[in-house]
């Protein structure tokens, strides 16, 4: 089951409470304070396990509490620290506190992690207090609090490639040709209601990830049809590849189908709109009116869209679409490299600047 976002209750472990004891043993006089120092509390820690693809264990398990630190002894015996807990998320999982709305973390690598609830120091015994002044503290701290919060977990796919358009527009069968990847094919709307994930192997070893993201319709952005659910999972990609179904299957203009999906893009996060976009003319296969094809690749021409028109079920121009957004992902990642490099070397020239 594919669960793309979950609610959880954390709270890291108080600190151990600092000792007040006097050293007592025949023949010593006036000992002195003897009292340790608690122990810290347990951290709660977030990382991303790439075995991992859903979020429904939290569905199940929704509160995550450490324990607190050991209290301090005599002899100058610290309490023991308590162990970190440790949870594994996707890749890709975004964090967030659920009062201030603000991030705690965005996971996107393999091992990343964050501390996001942080464990209460321990206090200190009364040892710690002695001075030449005072020789005799008897007085210790107690252990500061941990840390507790609700957090939002959202999980956001990483792909290179997303693949939107209208419910039907032939989505599924694409990323099924393309990639080894099964989603369920039918002839009624909304037939994919989770994301898939395909793998698209092309010459010289080179591969991208493409994501089929279920259908979206007009007013998807404020919650219509399953948009709402899924538009999260077009904001790590590089390309967006807009289907649109040219066939007498779709009633609507496809210039009409393509504005209407832009539109819910802009409306959902405005930063889409800057995100490459290559139109693919779907199902031409069993087309009846060119006119509409070629309408459509005009209205693409003047928007300055890259345009493809294919038939997945015979795979007629398939493989020069695949090539295309090959290159272009290749292109898109050197770019990205090229940058964080740069960014890079900035920074070490400038922590670098004294010496």
């Amino acid at each position: 089951m594919f669960v793309d976002m979950a609610k959880i209750y954390i709270r890291s472990g108080d600190g151990g409470r600092g000792c007040v004891s006097f050293r007592r043993e025949k023949y010593v006089p006036r000992g002195g304070p003897d009292g340790g120092d608690g122990g810290r509390g347990g951290n709660i820690i977030i990382y991303a396990d790439a075995q991992l693809n859903t979020l429904l264990d939290h569905r199940y398990q929704q509160h995550y509490m450490c324990k607190r630190g050991g209290d301090g002894r005599g002899k100058q015996m610290h309490g023991a620290d308590e162990p970190d807990m440790r949870i594994k998320v996707p890749v890709g999982t975004v964090i967030r506190d659920l009062e201030s709305g603000g991030v705690l973390g965005d996971l996107v690598e393999d091992g990343q992690e964050v501390v996001v609830a942080k464990g209460g120091r321990g206090g200190k015994g009364n040892t710690f207090f002695k001075t030449a002044s005072h020789q005799a503290p008897r007085f210790a701290q107690p252990g500061e609090p941990g840390e507790e919060k609700t957090i939002i977990l959202e999980l956001k796919l990483l792909a290179d490639v997303g693949l939107i358009g209208l419910p039907n527009a032939g989505k599924s069968t694409l990323i099924s040709v393309i990639s080894k990847a099964r989603p369920k094919i039918a002839d009624y709307p909304f037939t994919t209601l989770v994301p898939n994930l395909g793998v698209v192997k092309h010459e010289h070893h080179r591969s991208f990830v493409v994501a089929d993201i279920p259908g979206l319709i007009e007013g998807a952005h404020s919650g219509a049809g399953l948009g709402a659910q899924f538009l999260r999972h077009v904001e790590r990609t590089k390309i967006l590849l807009h289907l649109v179904d040219v066939s007498p299957l779709n009633r609507e203009e496809p210039a009409d189908a393509f504005v209407t999906i832009n539109e819910e893009l802009r409306l959902h996060n405005a930063e889409l709109m800057e995100r490459y976009q290559v139109a693919v003319a779907a199902k031409t296969d069993i087309m009846e009116d060119p006119e509409r094809l070629e309408k459509f690749r005009e209205h693409c021409r003047n928007k300055g869209v890259p345009f493809f028109a294919i038939s997945a079920a015979t795979h007629d121009g398939v493989d020069e679409l695949v090539s295309f957004v090959s290159d272009k992902v290749e292109e898109l990642r050197n770019e990205h490299f090229t940058a964080e490099t740069q960014r890079s070397g900035e920074s070490f020239n400038t922590g670098n600047a004294d010496l």
